[in-house]
């Protein structure tokens, strides 16, 4: 049963945090300042100022609360989501997945549109009952004090979420990173109950990126470029979150700065921001992104996702083609830090829609927010229609 709940982060540990972030033990510069090396310190101490002197988080919190949260638990596991009805009653539900170093109010700027879309220039017909629910482990879902909630775990939460405690038999899916993953785990074992499923990374389940290579076309070559440049991008924090998460996750823990410093150097270097974080995500932002996962003592937890679903084989459940059952969308953000060749989506998904986004970087929905609305919108309200 769901309990109605306002978004707030503990006073102790926001006053905590603020003392933390006027004490800072700085580490050495060794010559460069530079991102070559990693998070600039220069930079940094810029975001502590206005993190710790600026940034406000009655504000944050103010603005969340304007959507109705709650709290649940399932299969054990308790999960806070965003519910923001349609403004028309016969509307579709659609969840919307987030990833990691995300939160769920990477899509604050589409929930509006999406729920209320007559308000932001469009018409009624286009709404949907809006559900972006924070992922096992991170922020407001937690704690998590279980072991072995993986992809398929979480699909599963997700059908039980939307069919038995919202309601929709049939309802739409969205995802980003981890969030693409889960939803394409939903169009893959769960069909039956998936209006359709709209990817904005390109993964299908249990398939080897690598095994595919020679499949890109002559058109496809930046998405060889692009996979290639992200590559020391990725390599560090997929290593070291799959295989020690608990090792890492003590430093993180302690630290806020040490937490926003992991997660800032991913947005920058994942999103489609010409190396400058700050022209796709404003500083307030940044700062509420990594006091959610620091204040609610996430950012341990947050980790183990890559342990439970990189340390084995994708948990297939069927072999039936296409891999994805459920009617399929991808949407293809140019920045993005993975890419995977048209042929292999269209062979191994029942692919309804393709479309390469003009701009945008892994964090789509909070990066071009219009074009995402714009997507949706689309795909279920006129190519599923």
């Amino acid at each position: 049963m769901s309990e109605r709940i306002e978004i707030e982060l503990p006073e102790d540990k926001l006053s905590d945090l603020l003392a933390r972030l006027n004490r800072v033990n700085w580490p050495p510069v060794v010559g460069l300042d530079s991102w070559a090396y990693g998070v600039p310190q220069e930079w940094l101490k810029s975001m502590v100022d206005y993190w710790s002197d600026h940034w406000d988080w009655s504000t944050q919190a103010e603005a969340m609360n304007q959507w109705a949260h709650y709290r649940t638990t399932i299969d054990g596991v308790p999960i806070h989501y965003l519910h923001a009805p349609a403004e028309v009653d016969d509307a579709p539900g659609l969840i919307l997945t987030h990833g990691w170093p995300w939160t769920f109010w990477d899509f604050k700027e589409v929930i509006g549109p999406l729920s209320r879309p007559s308000e932001y220039g469009g018409s009624s017909d286009q709404a949907f009952n809006v559900v972006v629910p924070s992922l096992p482990g991170f922020g407001f879902s937690t704690p998590l004090v279980r072991a072995g909630v993986d992809v398929a775990a979480i699909a599963d939460m997700w059908v039980k979420l939307m069919t038995e405690e919202l309601g929709y038999t049939r309802f739409a899916a969205h995802g980003g990173d981890w969030g693409a993953l889960i939803t394409a785990q939903l169009a893959h074992a769960h069909a039956e109950h998936l209006i359709g499923a709209h990817l904005g990374l390109a993964v299908i389940p249990g398939v080897n990126r690598q095994g595919v290579a020679d499949e890109y076309t002559e058109e496809e070559q930046w998405m060889v470029a692009r996979n290639a440049e992200s590559v020391d991008t990725i390599t560090s924090h997929v290593a070291v979150h799959r295989l020690d998460p608990q090792t890492l996750a003590y430093g993180l823990a302690d630290s806020p700065l040490g937490t926003a410093a992991w997660i800032w150097e991913r947005r920058r270097n994942w999103s489609d921001c010409d190396g400058d974080v700050e022209r796709a995500f404003d500083r307030d932002h940044l700062c509420t992104t990594a006091s959610i996962y620091w204040c609610t003592g996430s950012i341990t937890s947050s980790l183990r996702l890559y342990f439970e679903h990189f340390g084995k084989p994708w948990p297939l459940v069927h072999e039936r083609h296409p891999v994805l059952e459920a009617p399929s969308a991808i949407a293809v953000f140019p920045k993005d830090v993975v890419h995977t060749p048209r042929s292999v989506i269209e062979r191994e998904a029942n692919l309804k829609r393709y479309t390469v986004m003009p701009r945008g970087g892994h964090f789509g929905a909070a990066e071009a927010p219009e074009l995402l609305v714009d997507e949706l919108r689309e795909f279920f309200h006129v190519d599923l229609a």
